[in-house]
């Protein structure tokens, strides 16, 4: 985070802090309204975890005094007062309150004064869920400009407070696209994520907390993208994509399209790629791979080849017709072998394109979004989330879905949240939002990432953009993945498993310019 966001952020609470003081509030005697004040961000009927940072928020109503208690079904109550209607709340007095009603109640009870009389107005009543969310967040900053991509970062986000360190910005990498960063079991010392463009292009590799830099091209395959981690933490699972922006004419502008596609599986141990026709097949285009919590299957979604959409007469490309299933294969990792192959989502029965699948580390479900067509849905207003539940294998779209677009998500390692990003808020920007997972399987309303300043969105016109839980911080500083990218004297140059046979150069060009028009990862 800039030293201007973090001044902006002490100055709003320091000025919040000595407005606090300035005013009584006759509680008892204010006038009872029966509805709730408007407030922002929406944070009313929301399950939270008990380790979260303050819900800070604005107070949307006219008036020149506002004041809030906030009380518990058990425990203290503390009162916040403010002249301009924003209240951030004191982190201690905050975790002390919630800590007391972890799996109880919280309770904002608003009141704002105007032409000299008190409104007091119904309680807003959020729960306090028993299980903890993972105390950080990995996302990347990027523009949404896609003309302006160059600025962009990888970040890591403390969940507990508002604290926001780079991991890395591409400011020290002759201005490249970082993206598809991964995690293995949410461990932040297991991490991978690529570069593209220029001398520091390549994929960047930790393991158990020792970086290393990685060239996973082969005379089978380019470099990969959307890695998977298996859970034994000895493979990692990469699509390899080659993806290309086409414009439309109306409405949103800007689209992509995968040419062709295939899954490979990077052995780190042995520095070696390997495929198999299961996940790598001529006949079909696989991207998006996933491991099951077990590493006994391999998630992945998958449409016929591009040809396919090519219209016979006029040659124009039915692009709107390719709709991705959701397929998974079985894979023994004891012996390094795969299996059946099994349609989980089909796009004939659905009519939509299923993409994104993320199974939850408990092995009961799977995350994955739906959208009218095509495997990249950020730039449409379609795209909704469904959860598959593995068992009965039934899948269901998820009533926390809105009117724009829900895309990248992930678990919690305990099961019980994930994040994803959606454009709620005005159709353009992406912003994390979280969601609790109950045992009977419900996801409830989602909440938005809590800022120090509550007024912190209306200003910040930046994306984020796959949004990854973590454990614990990533213990790494931008000037150590500087001296690890660009020392190419120490790269590691993948090798071929002599079980797969080269491929011939494909007839599409290699798209070295890929990520200049707006990256994607």
């Amino acid at each position: 985070m800039s030293l201007a966001r973090y001044l902006h952020s002490g100055v709003i609470l320091l000025v919040c802090t000595i407005c606090s003081c300035g005013f009584h509030i006759p509680e008892k005697e204010a006038e009872s309204v029966d509805d709730y004040a408007q407030i922002d961000p929406d944070y009313r009927d929301v399950v939270f975890p008990p380790n979260i940072a303050p819900l800070n928020f604005v107070v949307q109503e006219s008036g020149d005094r506002f004041g809030v208690r906030l009380s518990g079904d058990a425990g203290d109550s503390f009162f916040v007062q403010s002249r301009k209607g924003r209240f951030v709340f004191p982190l201690k007095k905050w975790k002390k309150l919630v800590a007391q009603n972890k799996d109880h109640n919280i309770y904002f009870t608003i009141f704002v004064r105007k032409t000299g009389k008190w409104k007091k107005f119904r309680t807003i009543s959020n729960k306090v869920a028993p299980e903890n969310i993972d105390s950080h967040l990995a996302y990347r900053l990027i523009n949404p400009a896609f003309k302006y991509w160059s600025t962009m970062g990888l970040y890591q986000r403390n969940l507990e407070t508002f604290a926001e360190k780079p991991i890395i910005v591409n400011k020290l990498t002759d201005g490249n696209c970082m993206n598809c960063h991964n995690f293995n079991r949410n461990d932040p010392d297991d991490m991978v994520f690529h570069m593209r463009m220029g001398p520091g292009s390549g994929t960047l590799l930790s393991v158990d907390g020792k970086w290393r830099k990685v060239n996973l091209k082969t005379d089978f395959n380019k470099g990969g993208a959307y890695p998977s981690w298996h859970p034994d933490g000895k493979r990692i699972a990469f699509s390899v994509n080659s993806l290309t922006m086409f414009y439309h004419s109306v409405g949103e502008s800007r689209d992509v399209l995968d040419r062709d596609s295939d899954l490979v599986i990077y052995d780190i141990e042995k520095n070696q790629i390997s495929a198999a026709p299961q996940i790598a097949h001529s006949n079909r285009m696989e991207t998006f791979p996933a491991w099951s919590a077990d590493g006994r299957f391999l998630y992945f979604c998958a449409a016929p080849p591009l040809e396919t959409f090519i219209d016979g007469v006029s040659h124009d490309l039915d692009y709107d017709q390719i709709r991705y299933d959701l397929m998974r294969a079985v894979y023994f990792p004891e012996k390094d072998e795969w299996g059946a192959l099994e349609t989980v989502v089909s796009a004939a029965e659905s009519g939509l394109s299923a993409v994104m699948p993320r199974p939850s580390p408990d092995g009961k479900y799977v995350l994955f979004t739906m959208a009218e067509y095509g495997s990249f849905p950020v730039y449409h207003h379609h795209g909704d989330l469904y959860l598959l539940e593995i068992e009965s294998g039934e899948y269901h779209r998820l009533a926390i879905n809105s009117e724009e677009c829900e895309s990248f998500h992930s678990w919690s390692s305990n099961s019980k949240w994930f994040v994803f990003t959606s454009k709620r808020r005005d159709g353009l920007l992406g912003r994390p939002f979280f969601a609790y997972v109950d045992e009977s399987g419900t996801v409830h309303k989602p909440f938005l990432l809590p800022q120090k300043d509550p007024q912190f969105y209306s200003t910040f016109i930046i994306n984020y953009n796959v949004p990854e839980l973590v454990s614990g911080p990533i213990d790494v500083q931008p000037h150590e993945l500087y001296r690890v990218a660009y020392d190419n004297k120490k790269i590691r140059q993948a090798t071929l498993d002599p079980r797969v046979t080269p491929r011939q150069k494909r007839d599409d060009e290699e798209i070295d310019a890929l990520y200049q028009a707006r990256p994607q990862g």
